[in-house]
């Protein structure tokens, strides 16, 4: 751990921080912005963030793939739970389903776990960042074609994270390959 006096100070952090302290307060006066910005200095300081590790860039396509995808799911999704919610007589079958990443990293690991609970039906009760492992909660998992679909959401979900910011070596670690299929699909 870095000691305290040795910190750099993240005058972004501390901007964005003393931004959000005034809209909470929505009070815009010269006093109000200065306790935001001791307060956010302090923050910053006192509670810095881990690092996150990033060695890819955002790749356009992949990037508007993912987003395309992202929402036709969401609404997919919510059609799905809305005809549950609409047909009472139907009893849901909910399942927790473990999900093992191909990946290493917590941004990619978070990414993918934050897209995958915001699909209305599903929701991630549990990440492990040292297995890379993802708990999934589902609320209808026969709707959803079962249990290995799920799985294979899921991953797919988090290749086309990958696909849209890892880097080419972030990519062949985890099995993917930039035009293509993953590695077990590949001759030897």
């Amino acid at each position: 751990m870095i000691p305290v006096g040795r910190r750099r100070l993240s005058w972004r952090m501390v901007i964005w921080l003393t931004a959000v302290w005034v809209m909470l307060w929505a009070d815009f006066t010269a006093a109000n912005i200065l306790i935001g910005l001791v307060i956010g200095a302090l923050v910053t300081m006192f509670l810095p963030l881990p690092t996150i590790d990033f060695r890819g860039r955002i790749h356009p396509l992949p990037a508007i793939t993912l987003i395309a995808q992202f929402l036709f799911d969401l609404v997919r999704a919510s059609f799905q739970v809305a005809l549950l919610a609409l047909n009472p007589g139907r009893e849901p079958t909910g399942a927790v389903i473990r999900v093992h990443l191909r990946n290493e990293s917590d941004l990619y690991l978070t990414l993918t776990s934050q897209l995958t609970t915001l699909i209305p039906g599903s929701i991630v009760i549990e990440a492990n960042r040292q297995t890379g492992v993802l708990y999934l909660h589902v609320l209808d998992v026969d709707a959803v074609g079962g249990i290995e679909k799920v799985r294979a959401d899921t991953l797919a979900q988090e290749e086309r994270v990958m696909r849209a910011l890892a880097s080419a070596d972030e990519l062949e670690a985890a099995g993917i390959f930039r035009q293509g299929r993953a590695t077990q699909d590949a001759p030897s």
